[in-house]
């Protein structure tokens, strides 16, 4: 019962983080940039925004974004984050749909639970590969925006990103740790008094001692 309820759980906070991801791959506001330097910015009412797939100039009556196109020319960091979250949204699917015909509610048939336990251990195997996706591709973007230009706070998308992250980490650990086969505890006290009894029982008398003949016989 316990695993069970480990195993609804981890599904529950791998779907969470599996749409957190979602969102942080969809939108554009990762990160704050400033062209000019921090004091110009604020003089000017001017801040950007930086995303996968656009940049956005932000003012008090503008709001322009201007989409990320040119593959070959954007920055590394921008190129390697986005197969990073779209590699991770594509395997968040599967893995769902995975860990959801394992639980102990949905039954495919006659499947063993041999089977269930392999494929739920498959699921919880990717959820984990996209909270590395999520991870990499959230730590290493602010980064290569603060090299790339001024960095001044992080995004919504980026704080989506982590908490999606998170939560499938903890998922995909909690549905991977109750994948696992119980092993098999044999008791060799039970087995030696099983083949005793089966050696010695009523039908089987035990034939007599070759002394105690010897004695019989003086």
């Amino acid at each position: 019962m316990a695993n069970s309820c480990l195993q609804l759980s981890g599904f529950v906070m791998s779907c969470i983080g599996w749409v957190g991801i979602l969102i942080a791959t969809a939108t554009n506001d990762w990160v704050v940039t400033c062209k000019y330097g921090m004091n110009t910015c604020k003089k000017m009412d001017e801040l950007g925004a930086k995303g996968l797939w656009a940049e956005c100039v932000i003012s008090t009556a503008l709001y322009h974004c201007i989409s990320l196109t040119q593959i070959l020319d954007l920055p590394a960091y921008i190129q390697t984050s986005r197969a990073l979250m779209i590699t991770g949204s594509l395997l968040g699917l599967p893995a769902v749909g995975m860990v959801l015909t394992a639980t102990p509610c949905i039954s495919l048939g006659d499947e063993p639970q041999s089977a269930k336990n392999k494929r739920s251990l498959l699921g919880g195997v990717l959820i984990l590969l996209v909270a590395l996706c999520g991870g990499v591709s959230t730590v290493w973007f602010p980064i290569g925006a603060h090299q790339d230009q001024g960095l001044m706070s992080f995004g919504f998308s980026l704080y989506a990103g982590w908490v999606g992250t998170a939560f499938c980490l903890l998922g995909g650990a909690m549905i991977t740790c109750c994948s696992t086969e119980p092993s098999q505890h044999y008791n060799h006290h039970d087995n030696d008094r099983f083949y005793y009894s089966k050696g010695q029982g009523p039908g089987n008398p035990v034939p007599p001692s070759t002394n105690h003949a010897k004695s019989a016989h003086v």
